[in-house]
């Protein structure tokens, strides 16, 4: 199978590498805006938040849904950063395109589910937004080797997974969401802070 790979040319300044950022969760109109006039205060270029949140037991919060693209389009509008969200289904992707998100991302969950993506690459096609993967949380996906460490709280960063897939397609452009590989909701280490 040949692998077809555009350059995402995300906005970014030369002095860092692009950085995108938001909240985990759009939980209200005044937390995504507020996030996102700070964010462009320190000179962020990409905004991301979650809009539908997939969970794994029943009753946690599922995330505002459509409610909340409206917010994301305001961070477009008012900020000029690009805005990015989380797309699980073909419905998600539709509703995206119709508030101008400018980036989409399949999540872990989804991304280790096959029929899950057939359906997601067939809703994309003849859609022009960078569309990032993040690594399945199923590790029969890739080769993880021993398998990465358990901090009790998500999937550790320590997999091998991203240096398999760079041996096994050269040209695959990598990053790495050290948010989710802390999953605390306190303040990340000093290196995933912005500036």
């Amino acid at each position: 199978m040949e692998l077809e790979l555009c350059p995402l040319n995300l906005p970014s300044d030369n002095n860092r590498p692009i950085v995108i950022a938001g909240p985990c969760s759009a939980e209200t109109e005044e937390q995504v805006m507020k996030t996102a006039r700070d964010l462009a205060a320190k000179g962020c270029h990409n905004f991301r938040a979650g809009v539908w949140k997939p969970r794994t037991k029943p009753g946690g919060f599922e995330g505002n849904g459509e409610n909340a693209l409206p917010w994301m389009k305001q961070v477009k509008e008012e900020t000029g950063m690009l805005v990015a969200t989380e797309v699980a289904k073909p419905e998600h992707v539709e509703l995206c395109m119709k508030y101008g998100i400018d980036i989409l991302w399949v999540g872990a969950r989804t991304a280790a589910n096959p029929f899950a993506m057939q359906d997601l690459a067939d809703a994309m096609k003849g859609i022009e937004v960078p569309v990032l993967v993040k690594n399945p949380v199923n590790p029969g996906t890739v080769d993880r080797g021993d398998g990465a460490p358990q901090s009790g709280r998500r999937e550790a960063h320590g997999c091998r997974a991203p240096g398999i897939l760079e041996l096994r397609q050269e040209d695959l452009p990598q990053s790495a969401d050290v948010a989710d590989s802390d999953g605390a909701a306190s303040p990340h280490p000093q290196s995933a802070h912005l500036l």
